[in-house]
């Protein structure tokens, strides 16, 4: 759900924020994945850690250079007093999902509870966190409505987008996600860490059932649009 031009001048962003965000995620994902692990010699520990961080970076700037007002929404959105009650709730499953993720394939690192994965395995784990990352990003980078919390936002015109991903499916975001989650497992050869993975999955399916209910009932053309793109979450599923 892109925005168009309104011809207003948007407030310059906190670009010292963006920083301070991207700093503790560059160092709170290794740091994470490596003191479960108890080693640092962990050379697909490290790929995982570059295409995540570097991903990340990489998709919110972009964002903010083409939507400069989305990153301040994406700040504030779990605050605001007509965010859904349920998504609040909703969000921290999804948000942390991925970081308990990565625990827990360094403690399956650390304990060898998982059988090594054979090396083609582990890089098609990295070319489906590639097609993950891509995937929301495009999203991301598409919709100036892309809001970190489920919100109608009459406050800044918000309307349906239909082009980039959303052709294919109406929560891309998502279904990037649980790519990447695939991904990751296979990355850090880790059959344990499919478990949060799971859990991830589960309160998604729950978020975008609720969050396309509210959509079909408050945002105008939703209906429609619905109506030419079928699926909510996988193609030719749901």
């Amino acid at each position: 759900m892109s925005q168009a031009s309104t011809g207003k001048t948007h407030a310059p962003v906190d670009w010292t924020k963006f920083v301070v965000r991207m700093t503790i995620l560059a160092v709170l994902f290794p740091l994470s994945l490596f003191l479960a692990a108890g080693r640092l010699d962990w050379p697909m520990g490290w790929v995982y850690i570059v295409l995540a961080v570097g991903s990340t970076f990489i998709s919110r700037y972009l964002m903010i250079r083409r939507n400069p007002e989305l990153f301040e929404e994406r700040s504030r959105a779990m605050s605001r007093e007509d965010t859904k009650s349920w998504d609040k709730f909703l969000v921290p499953f999804v948000t942390i999902g991925p970081l308990v993720q990565i625990i827990v394939a360094g403690l399956d690192f650390r304990n060898d509870w998982s059988p090594a994965f054979a090396p083609w395995v582990e890089w098609l784990g990295v070319a489906l966190m590639l097609l993950g990352y891509w995937f929301a990003g495009w999203a991301m980078i598409t919709n100036a409505f892309y809001s970190s919390a489920v919100r109608l936002q009459t406050d800044r015109g918000q309307y349906v987008v239909t082009d980039g991903p959303y052709r294919i499916v109406r929560h891309p975001s998502y279904l990037g996600l649980l790519i990447g989650s695939l991904g990751t497992a296979l990355v850090l050869s880790s059959v344990w860490s499919l478990i949060p993975a799971v859990a991830v999955l589960i309160a998604l399916v729950i978020r975008t059932s609720l969050e396309d209910s509210t959509l079909h009932d408050e945002l105008p053309g939703y209906r429609e649009y619905a109506q030419a793109t079928r699926y909510r979450l996988l193609p030719g599923v749901w």
